[in-house]
């Protein structure tokens, strides 16, 4: 939370908003106030909800992609980690051929 002196605002919320930013602030462990300073304070930047959206399917988009990458390197390693395996045992299981 910032320094800055705080200063009341009554807000009226529908019973809805009210709930789902409580549930916000539940999973963020903060509370309601600070949830409402964040979404003015985004409301302030010029933030839209359309882009609010458009960064969380993004984001999201970007989380399943790194996911398929990750299998994608896994599966790689274990190829490379074989490959090196056989051609240790060509070289009669020596590294480098050495002997």
């Amino acid at each position: 939370m910032s320094t800055d002196t705080m200063t009341l605002a009554n807000v009226h919320l529908r019973k809805a908003q009210k709930h789902a930013l409580q549930a916000r602030a539940k999973a963020h462990g903060t509370n309601l106030a600070e949830e409402v300073r964040n979404a003015v304070d985004a409301y302030l930047a010029g933030i839209t909800a359309d882009e609010l959206s458009m960064l969380d399917a993004a984001t999201k988009h970007t989380a399943t992609m790194l996911e398929e990458m990750e299998s994608v390197l896994e599966a790689t390693n274990r190829n490379v980690n074989s490959m090196f395996q056989q051609m240790a045992k060509l070289r009669g299981g020596y590294p480098d051929g050495a002997k």
